[in-house]
């Protein structure tokens, strides 16, 4: 009788210990496309997650660019190995959700509170999240395209430090001041530099917003390519390097750009405030951050990650993917992610705490993405995404470098587009 009463004992034990150690598995691939400490620091985050929850292990891949991140996810989805869940571009919910590649955050959440949080984020950062009513991506690397400059190079032109410029026109005479030519005529220093590589459509989407004009409808599936205003953007952006001689003729690079700054080759640029912490680490100069500049309003497009949960899951894979989650974005995560990014807090509730609402106010700079918000509008984002990017980026580069007028590159951009959305009205 003891020894059956023993056996039972080991056998209960076996199974408590066994029960015990059972754990969620999850995967999570992750872009690493701006500059700044980003792997470091998400897996700071990863590990923090895994302390407090011990039952989930977390498996972070490093996949390139977004587009990388998109390509390797969709893979591993059609390999039968899946991943639970992703960071990707915040614009590619239409082309997601066309695939039946993820689910929206409203069937996966379950209480109040759930939906509370669900609720919390910057209406403009939802924006490409929601589509249909349901909200599909949970946004987390975050930005807008801020205006960095240097204020030595504008003191040193007779210029305010603390006034950079707050219109196109303003972009133009100040850029003029701040372009230096060596005694050969060779440009020595550019007054400002606006990336044509990379993500050109994104840099153009701030310049249509500034003209009074967006790029797309809410539902993906209609452009506005060959709008007047947007012809009108194409044509300023053409005439900073070609009439103005304030920038580069042609393209400038996304991935150098940031260098170029530092290098002191050009005293304005824009970029993503994803760079910010790395240009405050690394610039030997005094410099500010700004708004961009107006024309009929000010303006610029949100840009950056979402968060999405993938179809193939269990519910206890999609019960601890939503827990990642809301860990991740919970104010005090994304406080800390934003001081050591420079991405923006997804929430008012993150300015609210007190490490970031300090660090913003010894380093305002900080906040010049979030105000941004105001004035901001959707990225970019329609079905057949990629294909209908691909055609603005070609059409603006195709202009920028004087192979075609701007209305001649928009009208056939958007002829083009037409064709691949009609399907989708």
């Amino acid at each position: 009788m003891l020894r059956k009463k023993s056996l039972l004992a080991g056998v209960l034990a076996a199974g408590l210990s066994a029960f015990a150690q059972a754990k969620t598995d999850l995967t999570m691939y992750y872009p690493v496309a701006v500059g700044g400490p980003l792997t470091k620091v998400v897996d700071g985050m990863i590990e923090a997650f895994e302390k407090q929850n011990p039952d989930i292990d977390v498996t972070a891949i490093y996949a390139g660019n977004y587009n990388d991140a998109r390509v390797k996810a969709l893979a591993a989805l059609k390999s039968g190995k899946p991943a639970q869940l992703s960071v990707m571009f915040s614009i590619d919910v239409h082309e997601l959700m066309d695939l039946d590649a993820i689910v929206p955050f409203d069937e996966v959440v379950s209480s109040d509170q759930d939906r509370q949080w669900l609720n919390s984020f910057y209406p403009a950062l939802m924006e490409n999240g929601k589509v249909a009513g349901k909200t599909w991506g949970v946004p987390f690397q975050r930005s807008t395209i801020v205006m960095y400059y240097n204020k030595d190079m504008f003191r040193t032109a007779g210029l305010d430090p603390e006034q950079p410029p707050e219109s196109w026109d303003e972009l133009v005479s100040m850029g003029k001041k701040l372009t230096k030519k060596s005694g050969s005529g060779k440009v020595e220093q550019w007054g400002a530099m606006i990336p044509s590589t990379g993500y050109p459509y994104w840099m153009f989407g701030a310049l249509t917003k500034q003209n009074g004009q967006v790029l797309m409808n809410q539902a993906g599936n209609q452009t506005y390519f060959n709008d007047p205003a947007v012809v009108d953007a194409l044509k300023y952006w053409q005439s900073l390097g070609n009439d103005h001689q304030i920038m580069p003729k042609g393209t400038i690079e996304w991935g150098t750009l940031r260098q170029n700054f530092l290098d002191q080759k050009t005293a304005i640029m824009w970029h993503s405030t994803g760079n910010l912490t790395a240009v405050k680490k690394n610039a030997a100069f005094d410099f500010g951050v700004a708004k961009l500049p107006a024309q009929k309003e000010l303006g610029s497009p949100t840009g950056g990650g979402n968060f999405y949960l993938f179809k193939k899951s269990s519910p206890e894979e999609r019960k601890a993917a939503l827990k990642l989650v809301k860990f991740m974005t919970s104010p005090e995560q994304a406080a800390n992610w934003s001081i050591a990014t420079g991405y923006m807090g997804v929430s008012q509730d993150a300015y609210n705490t007190s490490e970031l609402s300090a660090y913003v106010q010894q380093f305002p700079p900080a906040a010049v993405a979030r105000d941004q918000l105001q004035h901001a509008t959707a990225e970019l984002s329609t079905h057949q995404a990629g294909r209908v990017r691909k055609l603005l980026d070609d059409a603006i580069q195709a202009t920028l470098s004087g192979q075609k007028s701007a209305e001649d590159a928009l009208n056939s951009a958007q002829k083009q587009a037409d064709r691949i959305l009609k399907r989708y009205r």
